[in-house]
């Protein structure tokens, strides 16, 4: 690795934080947009070395310990549009101290796997120091989500990379069924335009995997979600009801087929945005289409989705929703095993509803 190839932070902390307060700004002018967008695009770059190094330390981790079973690894920087949505959720959020702009993960065979690897983590030696530990085996989050995160600020070695002091980098540390709790959250949230990862959107979806993340939770012998049935017959029954209501299992199914062939179909190769219309046809089956628009076709995009928003409304079973072309990419680019990982969420589905 060499430092000299990586972006470095060219602006002050303060400025940083000037320009996350101006991107959420409705009212900024197209100028000072531009301006704060330049800064958050080198603040956002600049965490690739700090991430790199950190993603070596956590390799050599996993090469040092025995463990069962295949071990997923990957890194990225956070999306712009996520960094945005983030600092419009939490609006005392400053941008030069958010954690998770660089972000690193382990997907592991077991949740005992995951225990072992996060103890040994903590300790990554030089170039990072752990901020933070929050352990969401032990404590599940109300939504369902569970795993293990570490959050490491960046330490200089010397005066080459002083620039980069301080600099957080988050860790993500998860089973296999964890993974594919998440992923299915991270695709209902791409197709369906809305917000589950951070607890918003359908009250149905959010409640779903709340309970789904108690089954996956009851498997590993781990601790239940909070608020949700303890009796294993209860849990089973309402996970069965909150299916049947958001016709979860032909949803997923359709979602999966959506991934599968939006990138590898699109017909138009300036396509940059799929507007797709889902109608569930009753049972498992589903029908499937979608429009592709090019960056300047956007207005256009937007009336059409629009109109069939606005026309199903009456239709239960009927959803549209305008993706960007680079969403569903980041998706399979987070996500490379999501195909397993949805047979692995859907197979614990059918077999909780009784229909595996």
């Amino acid at each position: 690795m060499r430092l000299e190839s990586w972006a470095a932070p060219e602006y002050s902390r303060g400025r940083v934080n000037a320009a996350g307060a101006t991107l959420v700004d409705a009212a900024a002018s197209p100028e000072a947009r531009r301006e704060a967008l330049a800064v958050v695009h080198n603040w956002r770059a600049a965490h690739g070395w700090p991430l790199e190094v950190l993603q070596g330390r956590l390799s050599e981790r996993v090469a040092a310990l025995t463990l069962t079973g295949e071990v997923l690894l990957a890194q990225r920087l956070k999306r712009l549009s996520s960094i945005e949505a983030k600092l419009r959720r939490a609006r005392n959020m400053q941008l030069a101290r958010m954690q998770d702009i660089g972000g690193c993960r382990a997907v592991l065979s077991t949740s005992e796997a995951v225990a072992i690897l996060a103890k040994q983590a903590e300790q990554c030696g030089a170039g990072h120091e752990l901020l933070r530990h929050y352990d969401y085996l032990a404590e599940p989050r109300a939504s369902g989500y569970r795993g293990v995160h570490l959050v490491f600020a960046y330490r200089p070695t010397g005066v080459q990379d002083a620039a980069y002091a301080g600099m957080r980098i988050e860790m993500q540390l998860r089973s296999r069924l964890q993974h594919a709790w998440a992923t299915a959250v991270e695709t209902v949230d791409t197709f369906s335009g809305q917000a589950l990862k951070s607890s918003i959107g359908n009250t149905q979806w959010l409640r779903f995997f709340a309970l789904m993340g108690s089954l996956m939770a009851a498997a590993e012998g781990l601790p239940l979600v909070p608020d949700t049935p303890p009796d294993p017959g209860e849990l089973h029954r309402a996970l069965a009801r909150c299916a049947a209501e958001l016709d979860a299992v032909p949803r997923l199914e359709a979602y999966s087929r959506m991934l599968r062939a939006l990138p590898g179909d699109i017909r138009n190769g300036d396509a940059r945005y799929f507007h797709i219309y889902l109608e569930l046809l009753g049972g498992h089956a589903a029908q499937l289409r979608w429009n592709e628009y090019a960056e300047d076709e956007l207005p256009e995009a937007i009336r059409a989705y629009e109109e069939v928003e606005g026309a199903i409304q009456r239709f239960a079973g009927a959803e549209t929703v305008l993706v960007r072309v680079d969403s569903v990419g980041a998706l399979r680019r987070a996500y490379p095993n999501y195909f397993a990982d949805t047979s692995v969420f859907l197979g614990e589905l059918r077999r909780a509803i009784g229909e595996g």
